[in-house]
């Protein structure tokens, strides 16, 4: 991988790049949070009141109150028994397969897996096996590989980033024995997904039984970390047996305070969701109008693939004369070749996504819509 150009970010929707402000339909802040007057007040107000960091880790001297504050209000969001932060989004996986090393038999992966999830296969110290990308019928068919008295655990995104399709819970839990475990990275899907934003699982219609739900707070949340989403019990074995919990310092606290305050907007705002969802049909409907085939997926995300380097070179150059940064994504576990992604979110303006739209109608015969599987479709 090539390191990206650099990019300033401004006015929630625009970029500066090369000199130039640009529409900005990429990152994963899918509020905009990040830079919410209410959020950023919090920030300052917490760096004034606490300082930046405890400097220490959990287990010692830095348990502050305000990461317990956190835990519990995290907790009655997604309707979680108890929930436990972790300093970084990608680890919270690795932290849960740290808790519960030996203590499986298999592990089941989905082949297009978060890399995040990938690592965390490896940690449980038992066999990993990858089954068919969103189906249900390939997992059946890797259990039956496992044994009669195999012990479980499965490993999926939520949403997947490369294209909004969301995991088949429901189905999966059929399939698995009644003892098998989930681990579902919800990094996504958290805040997004479900009436109520609480992620894949409320969208599927799936209870917290036999879950575990990892996720960020750097997407839809707009601030930094993460947090396992479990039972009482699980919590209390990640912090006994969960080297990265233990030996790490956790969230600076003025990243707490606003993280505080993102939730309480999420929680308190249903326009937020509401105007997502609209955006989102917007630009869905517009591209069907013109004759683009999409792939049916509930998720804010637009992908498609260019035909060819020419194509590719096409497309970039008309995004960049509709004054829109061409987001071509690379990224480790995703589709075998770079394709453009749009991520929608609820502050981009009327103006903003009608110029996508036109943009990419402009260039429809020039691109291939990526299928949930991440091939063309």
């Amino acid at each position: 991988m090539i390191e990206p150009a650099p990019l300033q970010q401004v006015d929630r929707t625009w970029v500066y790049f090369r000199g130039r402000k640009l529409s900005y339909f990429s990152g994963c802040d899918y509020f905009r949070l990040s830079a919410h007057p209410e959020v950023r007040s919090a920030l300052r107000a917490g760096l004034k009141r606490y300082g930046w960091s405890v400097a220490a880790s959990r287990m010692t001297t830095g348990n502050h109150l305000l990461y317990k504050q956190l835990e519990r209000q995290l907790a009655q969001f997604f309707q979680s028994p108890a929930a436990l932060l972790i300093p970084s989004g990608y680890l919270t996986n690795l932290a849960v397969a740290q808790a519960l090393a030996g203590q499986c038999s298999h592990v089941l992966i989905d082949e297009a897996a978060h890399p995040s999830l990938w690592d965390a296969a490896n940690a449980f110290e038992c066999p990993v096996l990858n089954f068919g990308h969103r189906s249900a019928e390939s997992l059946a068919a890797t259990v039956s590989r496992c044994g009669a008295d195999a012990r479980i655990v499965m490993l999926t995104d939520g949403m997947f980033s490369r294209d909004g399709s969301v995991a088949p819970l429901k189905d999966y839990l059929q399939v698995l024995p009644r003892d098998a475990m989930l681990l579902v990275d919800d990094a996504h899907a958290a805040g997004v997904l479900g009436a109520k934003g609480r992620g894949s699982l409320e969208h599927t219609g799936v209870n917290r039984q036999r879950v575990i739900q990892t996720v960020t707070l750097s997407k839809a949340v707009g601030t930094f970390g993460g947090a396992i989403l479990c039972s009482a019990p699980l919590r209390r074995k990640i912090i006994e047996k969960g080297h990265i919990f233990v030996g790490s310092t956790p969230l600076p606290l003025p990243i707490v305070c606003a993280t505080r305050q993102a939730l309480k907007i999420l929680r308190s705002n249903e326009n937020l969701r509401a105007r997502l969802l609209k955006n989102t049909k917007f630009v869905r409907d517009g591209l069907k109008d013109c004759g683009f085939v999409l792939p049916e997926t509930p998720g804010p995300i637009i992908a498609a693939k260019p035909k060819s380097a020419a194509a590719e070179n096409k497309i970039r150059r008309t995004l960049l004369e509709a004054a829109i940064y061409p987001s071509l994504i690379s990224y480790p576990g995703g589709p075998p070749c770079a394709y453009f992604r749009f991520v929608i979110s609820s502050e981009h303006t009327r103006a903003q996504l009608d110029n996508l739209v036109a943009a990419l109608a402009d260039r429809a015969q020039s691109l291939e819509p990526l299928a949930s599987d991440g091939l063309p479709v």
